[in-house]
């Protein structure tokens, strides 16, 4: 397809969603948002009928497709040399209306788990062959932050396809690589894009991003953090912490994990944990030694892994702005003041 070829932009109603993803569903397994006991997540779907579209964001962040809460590694009999399980999929999968923080989130667990150095092949096999059909958000909420940490409500990033809700029943459709494009051409039924519809998303997404009312500056916060590490500003931010772990296991970009060994009388498995840097338990050493034995430090490492550690590594904040972590805190921890106070301290 030629470059700036109209073909990649394209209308769909909502009513024909249901038709367009029944044609993909059998070449594809998709994922989409489904409300279950009152909370937003992903889950393979059968139809269209089944995707709550009127979303936010999801409760739980979609990393748990590739780098699942609990997994077996290893499963063998007591008396064998055990051998790697496969996650073998049965068709490649789509992931459908995620959002375009949560996109950027996979892109940064890639370079954890994907890069020159390391190769974890459990989330390599479950990342390879995905396809990510975003779905901008023209509804920020009050804790969403992603314009200050390099995103945004309609950002394009690491997407195959995004739609937009143009809030008369029709979504814009915009193709991003050949494998977004070949999705939009298993459907002959998509109309042809109007003026009036360019003109429509151009103003949608300037009142989505004026909806991001949180304005931090994020730029050179790593050097920052290089100078107060023994600050008694850590004194202060950790005092309400109840080192729960809701931040990071709701966080999109949080990677920690135990491995634990279990056995029957016949098996022995080995399994892969979530884990937190809030657990007290976390850095124990053999010897019982704890490096971090309170929530100050505990804190401080949350903090300085992602906007300190992280960017030195990677060159990008461990931090996509989804605001989770603020929303769930059962203390009303606001990751936006912690970062005001270290850029005043």
């Amino acid at each position: 397809m030629r470059k700036g070829d109209r073909l990649k932009e394209k209308i769909i109603k909502k009513e024909q969603i249901g038709k367009w993803l029944e044609k993909l569903g059998k070449d594809y397994e998709i994922w989409a948002p489904v409300k279950k006991n009152g909370l937003v997540s992903f889950y393979p779907i059968q139809s269209a009928k089944e995707i709550y579209f009127d979303f936010l964001n999801s409760k739980k962040t979609p990393k748990d497709l590739f780098f699942p809460q609990s997994e077996v590694l290893l499963s063998f009999p007591k008396e064998e040399v055990g051998k790697e399980v496969k996650t073998i999929l049965q068709k490649p999968r789509i992931i459908f209306a995620i959002r375009p923080c949560d996109a950027k989130s996979l892109a940064l667990l890639d370079q954890v788990f994907d890069s020159e150095d390391y190769q974890d092949p459990y989330y390599v096999e479950r990342r390879e062959g995905i396809l990510l059909v975003g779905l901008a958000c023209t509804h920020p909420q009050q804790s969403c932050f992603c314009t200050s940490v390099g995103g945004g409500p309609f950002e394009k990033a690491h997407l195959d396809l995004v739609m937009a809700d143009l809030g008369d029943g029709k979504y814009f459709v915009e193709a991003l690589t050949q494998l977004g494009e070949g999705l939009m051409q298993r459907d002959d039924s998509l109309q042809d894009v109007q003026e009036k519809d360019r003109e429509k998303l151009a103003k949608t997404k300037e009142e989505a991003e004026e909806k991001v009312k949180s304005k931090l500056v994020t730029k050179g916060l790593e050097k920052k953090l290089d100078k107060i590490f023994d600050s008694p500003l850590w004194d202060r931010v950790h005092q309400r912490c109840l080192g729960c772990g809701i931040c990071t296991y709701l966080c999109s970009t949080c990677h920690c994990f135990a491995l634990l060994d279990e056995k029957d009388k016949a098996r022995v498995k080995r399994i892969r944990n979530w884990d937190s840097c809030m657990f007290p338990e976390f850095t124990v050493e053999a010897s019982g030694h704890n490096p971090r034995i309170s929530n100050r430090e505990r804190m401080r490492q949350r903090v300085m892994h992602k906007f300190n550690y992280f960017v030195e590594r990677y060159g990008e904040t461990a931090c996509v702005g989804c605001g989770r972590c603020i929303q769930s805190c059962p203390v009303n921890i606001d990751i936006r003041e912690i970062i005001e106070e270290i850029r005043n301290e």
